[in-house]
């Protein structure tokens, strides 16, 4: 498919372009042509290829530990059980490590978080010509588009929509279990005492703006550095994997190579992001 495109910024482009649905002053409610028409649509603009592989990825993590705990037995456990069982310990071990709350929510959303961002980011492993190509057949022969008009990317997780999505749902359990653990009155004097104090009341006062500042700086630095360090690592890796494809046959030991290494980039980010929602909840959860 490289060759199919007249130049090397144009394959780029269209591989970093998202299947985009929305309402265009033009045209109505259809799907984006172009990068242009994708920006004219604005903010209600649906993209929908991270929509539904992010939808799919959901579905196998919840059909795989479905069927694993149906399955689960006292005796000897399956290959499926094994790897569940690995996960569940593994991701309950660290809420413990780091959660000093008490909350039955945080060790499934942990598990959720790490699975379902793992499976996400896996699909950056898929070779990028193959779902393109694939989305362009059908596009040209079913629906008779343009095949330069069809755009399709794999990997949810280098959307920033994406990333950004599950970071503000974080951000709101967040504000829920500050709320809950210390009462609006302990919220807001959290935001507005701390870090600088006095017993003085009308120093109180006079650094309340200041404290303020800072402490919804910190506050609001949760959610954009959780969506965007997941977002710039992956975003980061599918690049290289579409300029390793510009190198035709050549492209072939750089991809493994790339690959191997990527594997950990996968694994780590999906770690990292569980962590963090972890110590964000913990810090939230915590009475004083």
């Amino acid at each position: 498919m490289a060759g199919s495109n007249p130049t090397s910024s144009g394959y780029i482009q269209h591989h970093l372009q998202n299947l985009t649905f929305g309402y265009h002053p033009d045209n109505g409610l259809s799907f984006a042509h172009n990068a242009q028409q994708a920006a004219d649509m604005g903010f209600w603009a649906i993209h929908v290829d991270t929509m539904l592989w992010s939808i799919i990825c959901g579905v196998v993590f919840l059909f795989v530990f479905r069927k694993a705990a149906k399955a689960a037995s006292s005796g000897v456990p399956s290959g499926l059980q094994n790897m569940v069982e690995m996960l569940v310990e593994f991701v309950d071990s660290s809420v413990k490590e780091t959660f000093h709350g008490k909350s039955k929510l945080i060790a499934p959303l942990s598990l959720t978080i790490f699975c379902w961002i793992f499976l996400m980011n896996l699909l950056d492993l898929v070779p990028v010509d193959w779902i393109p190509e694939l989305a362009k057949r059908i596009g040209t022969d079913f629906f008779g588009a343009d095949p330069h008009h069809v755009f399709f990317r794999i990997v949810p997780t280098t959307d920033i929509n994406a990333t950004f999505g599950m970071s503000l749902s974080v951000f709101a359990l967040i504000i829920y279990y500050s709320i809950r653990m210390k009462g609006l009155s302990g919220f807001i004097g959290e935001l507005t005492l701390h870090p600088f104090s006095s017993s003085n009341k009308l120093a109180q006062l006079i650094l309340i703006p200041v404290n303020l500042l800072l402490e919804l700086v910190t506050l609001l630095a949760k959610p954009v550095s959780l969506a965007l360090r997941l977002f710039g690592n992956l975003y980061a890796g599918e690049l290289i994997f579409i300029l390793i494809a510009l190198l035709g046959l050549w492209q072939l030991p750089l991809h493994f190579a790339w690959a191997t290494f990527h594997i950990l980039i996968i694994v780590l980010q999906a770690f990292i992001f569980m962590m963090l929602t972890i110590v964000y909840l913990s810090q939230a959860s915590e009475e004083h």
